[in-house]
């Protein structure tokens, strides 16, 4: 499996931006696709953005034209560029690495917004 470690999360106000990062390392060979979820109290966790190892990425509606989920190969990192956030964006980020055979969870990063 992998060890996944996210940085990046904070208090912003409404309209404003945030860029969070995912750092994996172990066996990354074996990825096939990382992502981004959230969870806000009282709800289910959901995904927010996806890229797999070829570069395909997914986004969950509410985020499309505001989020960015992008990767650097090199550094191992994958990104979430966070832009136009609303109040309702205020959740723990989990990033989330998976392979064929198994699925690994960073410990998340809180996000606020303020209204």
């Amino acid at each position: 499996q992998v060890q996944l470690v996210e940085s990046g999360g904070g208090l912003v106000q409404a309209g404003g931006s945030l860029r969070l990062s995912c750092a994996a390392s172990g066996s990354i060979f074996s990825i096939n696709a990382m992502g981004w979820y959230r969870q806000a109290p009282g709800k289910q966790r959901e995904l927010v953005a996806a890229i797999t190892t070829r570069g395909s990425t997914n986004y969950a509606d509410s985020v499309k034209g505001r989020f960015t989920i992008s990767r650097d190969k090199a550094k191992n990192t994958v990104y979430l560029q966070m832009k136009r956030l609303k109040p309702e964006d205020t959740a723990v980020y989990y990033c989330n690495a998976e392979s064929k055979t198994w699925g690994s969870w960073g410990q998340g990063t809180q996000v606020t917004v303020s209204s």
